[in-house]
């Protein structure tokens, strides 16, 4: 990866990381369209971590395939978004100090996005 560390995707409850390579290449390029750095406050969760045991079923962050991109405005937000869609993420969750990107059009799920 160019712009990342791998560790900065490890579990912040058990340390684990099962992140796939293939939706890291693609944040590798998300961030190099965006053209300023990000910070990813979420990578991998293990399925026993805290925000998933609380769900149905584990989300997309227990596949290795998605990730919590910390943005500083509505700039930085827009320009995450729109690139995003341009490169065809598959889950897009839009929130005032994050944004969620997932790849979810791997596990044959309809291309979604939300508000929090």
């Amino acid at each position: 990866m160019k712009y990342f560390d791998i560790s900065e995707f490890d579990c912040k409850h058990t340390g684990r990381n099962e992140m796939q390579e293939h939706f890291l290449q693609a944040l590798d390029e998300l961030r190099e369209r965006c053209g300023f750095p990000f910070k990813v406050t979420s990578g991998y969760r293990d399925p026993s971590h805290p925000v998933e045991a609380r769900k149905e079923r584990p989300g997309t962050h227990t596949k290795g395939i998605a990730a919590d991109i910390e943005v500083a405005d509505g700039i930085q937000r827009r320009k995450v978004v729109e690139e995003a869609l341009k490169m065809g993420f598959g889950g897009i969750g839009v929130a005032k100090t994050f944004i969620h990107v997932d790849a979810r059009k791997h596990l044959e799920n309809p291309m979604v996005m939300w508000a929090y």
